[in-house]
């Protein structure tokens, strides 16, 4: 089965937007997995703009919780990650002024620097995937890097399909890098941007095992219910 992981940051800008405890990121994360999700992703950025070190121990704290946490190569986040333990590690680029990831890593510019990070989750049974956009030199690059999996970035696809614009190459882009990420060794992830029309696009692509979906499910949760977004997105990974 593909697995569904559930990205929950937003929750935490609602609560922030308030200055109070609720909604509680724990809570949402333990009623995420309740909710037949395989995973939590939370993204600790450097200027904690949603989640925050607290949420990062509790969620990590809960051993019931599947937790995949998005961190970049900062030093400092680098550190609180290996405190903390999560199940899955997933490195990705940040920038200061960006409202959402707007990219994948440079992975040729910072070769040295990612190598090393992922040896310390690997030293640690972490499993370590790099946040990529679709083309096939980072796939070979990645795999030198001894990456455990790649999360293509679906941001560009998923903005031609909600514009029916043609994405046909951008499709084919994903799907070659999926096939040679998978005769490699490595696991294909997917994320960014996706909706369930996309999501249904991209479950053809039959390599790609994991799709981290958040902001749309966080919305669409506010008139369907999260539960039952899970469950429309569990259906259509699975078909």
């Amino acid at each position: 089965m593909k697995r569904l992981g559930v990205n929950i940051d937003h929750v935490a800008t609602i609560r922030n937007a308030r200055g109070s405890n609720h909604p509680d990121p724990l809570v949402i994360a333990k009623h995420v997995i309740e909710c037949g999700a395989h995973s939590v992703t939370i993204h600790l950025r450097e200027d904690r703009r949603h989640i925050n070190d607290k949420d990062v121990f509790n969620i990590c704290k809960n051993k019931k919780i599947i937790t995949n946490l998005e961190i970049s190569l900062n030093d400092e986040i680098i550190k609180i990650a290996l405190k903390n333990k999560p199940n899955f590690i997933c490195i990705v680029p940040e920038k200061r002024k960006e409202i959402t990831t707007e990219g994948g890593l440079n992975l040729e510019k910072n070769k040295v620097k990612i190598k090393k990070t992922i040896l310390l989750f690997n030293k640690k049974n972490i499993r370590t995937s790099l946040f990529i956009d679709p083309n096939l030199k980072d796939i070979k690059i990645a795999k030198e890097l001894n990456a455990n999996c790649v999360e293509i970035h679906t941001g560009k696809i998923s903005n031609l399909i909600k514009n029916n614009k043609n994405f046909k190459n951008e499709y084919m882009k994903i799907k070659k890098c999926s096939e040679l990420g998978k005769k490699l060794g490595m696991e294909i992830h997917a994320g960014h941007g996706l909706d369930y029309k996309t999501t249904t696009v991209l479950t053809k692509i039959k390599e790609i095992t994991e799709f981290n979906i958040g902001h749309f499910i966080i919305g669409e949760s506010l008139t369907n219910g999260l539960k039952n977004t899970i469950k429309s997105f569990k259906k259509i990974t699975n078909k």
